[in-house]
């Protein structure tokens, strides 16, 4: 049961005194340094861990999408990280440009046994960690600061007298303080110059600080003025590398991972979709594409997400929330009716300047720049309007005049609520044609003559219906306007009060889609032709009107009344 006053139980969590603080007003200009732990930080986090098989597989896809680092695993932890670490380097799976990680506690035999792993590797990044914080010291280890200390300072003892004996490999010395965000930030700086002080980093031979919110406990902007402070102060500054692990117990994994680089991190460990205990690692997906739609080449290639997606799923098992930033089945979807709207003409505009910065409402990124297609941008439900009705039928080339949206997107709306649930492009195409193109309901046109002369455009036709036909016959001051008041002669009385045409494709055997909306006792509604012949097209759309009106109880069917001819 939650407390009235959490304050009796839970402390708030620390501040930085850091005034003069600048990491705020800067602005991040290049990406910084990846390294994915998805098969080692994330594998761990897995109901079911991955095989061999599966881990490979993962560090194939690392590759293909630009990471130049990759924690491999933990190899002195089990047999299947040490066998799986083996095959990368006999196989000679390990690209040029890539560097592996692996972990290791600070206890000599597994110090040890991860270079027993390592042996014949080429380049390798060898990660070493202790708990600093105080509840970890005081509750789970029983050591004071010295004792720390001592366990930090001659784990890096044994690695660096172990890396000397084997210079073959080039490497490269990472030490965590487990877990630095609730360290004391004296003591904090404490450890790092003490195995500092011990491994002897140059620039030229740079060790890495990786300063872990492993379990995050305050706000993004407390683990900025940290890491600033320590920037500030850290000795030989020049000579190391300061990167962050940023887990999202609170929500905000990526939030810290980038004010933290702001405040100066240059490296950032994390996975793809932000796999990992608890809540998870920091996405690096999200932050990786959060910089390239800010037009930063983030150095990682996501053109394919939906190939990405699907390997992940793979290899963890684990599937990908719907809701994903950049990467979720429904994140270019818009349901709602005022986000269509919105979005479709953004879509109208860029037309006019395909080459422009991107600038459409709703959308951060184009998805046909992650290999995503429009197909899934705009969706209908019982929240959508006429916007979303009309760019689903704009992806079949029929382009909707405005009035004609309204009058369609409620028969839509009509059908989305009957069913309580989605409906598909398939759909709202099926029912356009249905209510509007479809022939014979009850009207078919057949057999037009028209011909024009110095008193107007004269047309004749057959008008087809159940049980027999009638000849229409009438003059205007063109087609459309003679058609009419051939119907008219019929007592099918009604005027023309807009139109509109387009080519549903482009070329000369293009077909054309005819609009015309006509006024039946003071409503107006529409009707629509298809045809190869634009002409042909106008005078199916007046029938699809006059059918429409027809079947609303707004024109009285021809009938028995009528002279008909068989």
């Amino acid at each position: 049961m939650m407390l009235k006053d959490p304050s009796t139980k839970y402390r708030h969590f620390a501040t930085v005194d850091l005034p003069d603080r600048t990491w705020p007003g800067r602005v991040q200009k290049v990406a910084p340094t990846w390294c994915s732990v998805d098969m080692r930080d994330g594998n761990q986090a897995l109901i079911e861990p991955m095989n061999a098989e599966r881990k490979r597989r993962f560090f194939d896809l690392l590759v293909k999408v630009g990471f130049k680092q990759i924690e491999v695993g933990f190899p002195a932890a089990s047999q299947t990280d040490f066998d799986y670490l083996r095959e990368l380097i006999e196989s000679g799976a390990i690209p040029d440009d890539v560097t592996i990680q692996v972990m290791t506690q600070a206890r000599t035999h597994l110090i040890e046994r991860t270079f027993e792993a390592l042996k014949g590797v080429p380049r390798a990044i060898v990660h070493v960690y202790n708990a600093t914080a105080p509840v970890f010291r005081e509750v789970v280890f029983g050591v004071d600061r010295a004792g720390c200390i001592g366990i930090a300072t001659q784990a890096t003892r044994e690695i660096k007298a172990l890396m000397q004996a084997n210079p073959q490999t080039q490497w490269t010395y990472q030490y965590s303080p487990e877990t630095f965000c609730f360290t004391e930030l004296d003591f904090g700086l404490e450890i790092c110059e003490a195995v500092i002080d011990e491994f002897q980093p140059t620039p030229c031979n740079k060790m890495i600080l990786n300063l872990p919110t492993t379990v995050e406990v305050a706000t993004a902007n407390v683990f900025a003025d940290q890491i600033e402070w320590f920037c500030r102060h850290v000795k030989k500054r020049d000579s190391v590398i300061i990167s962050v692990h940023p887990h999202n117990d609170r929500g905000t994994g990526v939030a810290t991972a980038e004010q933290a680089c702001l405040a100066g991190a240059e490296r950032v460990e994390g996975t793809l979709f932000g796999n990992g205990e608890r809540t998870g690692n920091v996405d690096i997906l999200t932050l990786a594409m959060n910089l390239y739609t800010s037009g930063i080449s983030p150095e990682l290639d996501f053109s394919d997400i939906i190939h990405v997606q699907r390997e992940v799923e793979y290899c963890n098992q684990l599937p990908t929330h719907p809701r994903h930033p950049y990467a979720g089945e429904l994140v270019f979807t818009a349901f709602s009716g005022s986000h269509q709207d919105a979005i479709k003409k953004g879509f109208a505009r860029r037309r006019d300047n395909p080459d422009g910065y991107w600038e459409i409402p709703y959308l951060p990124i184009d998805p046909a720049d992650m290999g995503r297609n429009y197909e899934a941008v705009i969706r209908v439900n019982s929240q959508s309007g006429k916007g979303g009705v009309a760019y689903l039928l704009e992806q079949q080339g029929i382009v909707l005049p405005r009035r004609l949206q309204m009058e369609f997107s409620g028969l839509v709306q009509r059908v989305a609520d009957a069913k309580g649930q989605e409906v598909t492009s398939e759909m709202i195409l099926s029912s356009f044609t249905n209510d509007y193109l479809q022939r014979g309901k009850p009207y078919t046109l057949t057999q037009p003559v028209i011909t024009t002369g110095d008193a107007g455009t004269c047309i004749s036709a057959q008008l087809a219906f159940e049980g027999g036909r009638v000849t229409l016959a009438g003059k205007g001051n063109g087609p459309l306007a003679g058609l009419a008041n051939a119907f008219a002669a019929q007592g099918l009385s009604f005027d023309i009060a807009d139109y509109h045409e387009h080519a549903v494709r482009d070329g000369a055997e293009a077909e054309a889609i005819a609009y015309v909306e006509i006024r039946v006792h003071g409503q107006l509604l529409f009707g629509v032709g298809r045809d190869n012949s634009s002409l042909q097209a106008s005078l199916q759309a007046v029938v699809s009107a006059v059918c429409r009106a027809t079947r609303q109880g707004l024109l009285e069917p021809i009938g028995d009344a009528v002279a008909v001819l068989n």
